[in-house]
């Protein structure tokens, strides 16, 4: 276990835990529950999001062998038909609306076991939900060829013309009833929204009618794979055509170790609605030149070019030295489509090489770490906030739209708040454009707390602004709130002067700060201030109006005062 443990780390993985069924499920659910459960040892594998490659056991063993150089890496090969034998697939322009992109091809001779068969159909699983984007950018369907005589046609229509017997399932439905029908399948009920409202559903047909599939949700039930298939006919359904051609390439290298001749996929060509064809797998070997010395300066270390390029061969990316040792070409197979810059070569080499053996330097550049300015003095006024008596609040930064809009008398439209597109909950719906919310909603649930409360944030706000890269600007805000069964006007009046004391800003026109009456949607008539400082407009403090009180579920007069500090730094 150790040694396997180094192997995973020394690969770029991370061996998780050591673990078996029966484990995971008393940890979950306890003892009694995991009677009967599997003892058999499992490896929980942590793979990067990018590697597809080594999603199955199959793809795993080999990069690991190969890494071990207990074997070359194979040479995937597909192999043509002759003319007119071929499987076709044949895209009708109804599916443009939908999902107008897919691939296929076909696996022959292949020997299936247990193992191989639940692996086979785990790896379909987990590049659904990574790559695939939970089946919204690609659809995988594999099905028995032996049951289905080609060309096969990849249409759309609407739901009530469909009509076929769903993956194990005893009866037919039409594709209305089938949404219905997996509108409570804990599985499949997330992959429903993916096609439900579109006027009509993609569907795939053989010459005989027959129904391979209902992409993104089923499968039919009459071309299931089962151990004992012999031939599979693989196709990839999608929205996005270099994705669809990813996966497909992984399905098909992966399992092709399996066929009668090993690591070779028969092509299968795909028809356009412009009546242009495409043979797929596309299988493609691409070259690449990397310089040694870039890798050797990049990772920090000193190998001679054949020495790197024996660790990329090892890393699946078979490599050999040109040109006088100048440049070494990298030959970059199928299953690695996470390679897409010379930095993933680089990268690639510093695994192989072993990040631990990587010499440890100093850095030439000596550099001076310093606090950002406006954090320090964000640090400075907390302490001296709390010594005036004030308790800090840490409240959350997202908020609802009533809280900044409603709860405080304004229009939402006038707030400038930046949205979240489709908020999980309705109390996390914008980001705040003011902290006094989320005092408010603190004192709320404090409310047994013996008065006054005495309370202080300082944190940011965000606002909309066309003017920067990123739409919306953050500003570091200071509030306090008093809340006591008088409104206690000048105990808040009276930490704003302490404020300025220690910000060092005199309270006089000039270079210094003042405060003028003014009037606020969230604050009494003729109890609120808006205060200047630094030639501008900084915030306001002011008696909250009942109103506001109320709807914060509040009992009490409260005061409250809000300023942004940036001008301050």
């Amino acid at each position: 276990d150790e040694e396997f443990d180094e192997l995973c780390f020394e690969f770029g993985l991370e061996l998780d835990e050591i673990t078996s069924e029966k484990d995971i499920i008393s940890k979950e659910k306890g003892e009694e529950k995991a009677k009967g459960a599997s003892d058999t040892v499992l490896y929980k594998i942590d793979v990067p999001a990018n590697r597809y490659d080594l999603l199955c056991l199959e793809g795993l063993v080999r990069g690991l062998q190969v890494f071990k150089e207990r074997i070359n890496l194979p040479r995937y090969e597909k192999i043509i038909p002759a003319q007119g034998e071929g499987q076709r697939l044949i895209i009708t322009e109804e599916t443009v609306q939908v999902r107008p992109h897919a691939v296929a091809a076909v696996l022959r001779n292949i020997t299936f076991t247990k193992e191989r068969y639940d692996s086979f159909i785990d790896l379909q699983e987990k590049l659904h939900q990574n790559i695939c984007r939970r089946r919204a950018l690609v659809a995988i369907g594999t099905h028995d060829l032996d049951t289905i005589s080609g060309p096969f046609t990849f249409t759309a229509k609407a739901p009530s013309e469909i009509k076929f017997k769903p993956l194990n399932q005893s009866q037919e439905y039409t594709a209305s009833q089938i949404m219905d029908l997996y509108r409570t399948d804990s599985h499949l009920r997330h992959y429903l929204h993916l096609i439900e409202n579109k006027p009509l559903y993609p569907v795939i047909y053989d010459s005989n009618g027959v129904v391979l599939s209902m992409p993104p949700i089923i499968n039919g039930d009459h071309t299931k794979i089962s151990v004992n298939t012999r031939n599979v006919f693989i196709e990839c359904t999608g929205t996005d055509i270099t994705k669809a051609k990813i996966v497909l390439d992984i399905i098909v290298t992966m399992f092709s170790e399996y066929c009668e001749k090993p690591f070779s996929v028969e092509a299968a060509e795909v028809v356009y609605p412009n009546g242009k064809t495409h043979i797929y797998p596309e299988l493609a070997y691409r070259k690449e030149k990397v310089k040694p010395e870039l890798i050797n300066k990049k990772v920090g270390i000193s190998e001679t070019p054949s020495s790197l390029a024996k660790l990329l061969t090892r890393m699946c990316l078979k490599s050999h030295v040109i040109g006088n040792g100048n440049n070494i070409e990298i030959e970059i197979p199928p299953t690695r489509a996470d390679i897409i810059h010379a930095c993933d070569i680089v990268e690639d080499a510093a695994i192989a090489y072993g990040y631990n053996n990587i010499q440890m330097t100093i850095p030439k550049t000596y550099t001076i770490a310093n606090q950002l300015p406006l954090n320090k003095l964000t640090e400075l006024l907390r302490l001296d906030l709390a010594a005036a008596g004030f308790t800090e609040a840490l409240t959350f930064a997202l908020c609802s739209q009533e809280d900044i809009a409603d709860k405080l008398g304004m229009d939402i439209s006038a707030t400038k708040a930046v949205r979240i597109a489709n908020p999980k909950t309705a109390e996390f719906q914008v980001a705040r454009t003011t902290l006094l919310p989320g005092l408010l909603k603190t004192i709320a649930a404090n409310r047994k707390m013996p008065l006054p409360l005495k309370l202080f944030e300082v944190s940011d706000i965000v606002v909309k602004d066309p003017d920067t890269d990123v739409g919306a600007r953050n500003y570091r805000h200071f509030c306090a709130v008093y809340y006591n069964k008088s409104p206690g006007f000048e105990i808040i009046h009276g930490l704003l002067d302490r404020v300025m004391q220690l910000l060092e800003v005199p309270p006089k026109e000039e270079n210094g700060y003042t405060i003028k009456a003014t009037e606020g949607s969230a604050f009494f008539p003729g109890r609120c201030a808006e205060i200047f400082a630094k030639g501008q407009s900084v915030g306001k403090l002011g008696v909250l109006h009942p109103d506001v009180i109320t709807k914060f579920e509040l009992t009490m007069p409260c005061s409250a005062l809000e300023i942004n500090i940036e001008p301050f730094v």
